[in-house]
């Protein structure tokens, strides 16, 4: 990974989420990066503006605890807005789970809560025929797996994305924004197989409600995700690369286009 990256990471965490810490240090790991390289920004307490973007490289959001995307309320609409502004200001951003679904609210996809369909544990991802020639997802298997907690789902990609995996159960599981430097997955890459358990266990009525299953019975069905930990540093090298060649981030490259 290049060294020394600035890194901002968005939380929609309550103060005595465990989580919260826990998080930093996963994103830490899968990105190679220190913990003080990632700075944390809490939705939850005030708007994000560009000011607090100048210094950054990349931005990262990840799950939310006990927040959804489905739900209404002044906290919401300001955490919208601030996605909206590392749109507007094309900031390389990559979000998992909670992050994915906001940043598809927020650029006009739609959000529901689905039990029937929500997925917890690990579960086997696809790439779409998009997704071969993506700058992000070219290197990585056509079947992959991915660490997934989730009861809400986005049903409908914003108008300008391009969906890039799925699995059998949930359509739209990966996509990215066609005119900002923004790539988001319903998985979780900065996961692995002790990170989720240490979620599940903070989390136990997610648990209960998904999968109705004992601790022990879950832990045996999970396995790790070594390929969608690379789409994560992938899209760093990637968001790094062309900003050195071009002083500007741009939409991803076209298909056919050569990334280094």
């Amino acid at each position: 990974m290049p060294p020394g990256l600035r890194y901002l990471l968005l939380q929609v965490r309550n103060p005595d989420d465990p989580m919260r810490e826990h998080e930093v240090t996963c994103f830490a790991r899968v990105l190679r990066a220190e913990v003080g390289q990632i700075e944390v920004f809490d939705l939850l307490g005030g708007p994000l503006t560009p000011e607090h973007l100048r210094d950054i490289d990349v931005v990262l959001l990840g799950g939310s605890g006990h927040y959804s995307v489905t739900d209404q309320g002044p906290w919401l609409d300001q955490a919208l807005d601030s996605l909206r502004v590392l749109h507007a200001e094309r900031k390389p951003t990559f979000a998992s789970c909670w992050g994915f679904q906001a940043m598809a609210r927020a650029m006009g996809g739609h959000v529901v809560k689905d039990l029937n369909r929500a997925e917890l544990g690990t579960h086997r991802l696809f790439r779409t025929e998009a997704a071969r020639t993506d700058p992000v997802f070219a290197a990585i298997p056509d079947a992959f797996n991915g660490q997934m907690g989730h009861e809400d789902l986005v049903v409908e990609l914003p108008p300008n994305a391009t969906l890039l995996a799925s699995s059998e159960r949930v359509e739209n599981q990966a996509y990215r924004l066609n005119d900002a430097p923004v790539y988001c997955t319903q998985f979780h890459p900065e996961l692995n197989c002790a990170d989720l358990l240490q979620r599940i266990q903070t989390y136990p009525e997610y648990m209960e409600r998904i999968t109705g299953l004992p601790l022990e019975e879950f832990h045996q069905m999970i396995r790790e995700s070594k390929p969608s930990e690379e789409i994560l540093r992938q899209f760093v090298r990637w968001s790094m690369a062309d900003r050195e060649a071009t002083g500007d981030l741009g939409p991803p490259l076209a298909a056919g286009d050569d990334v280094s």
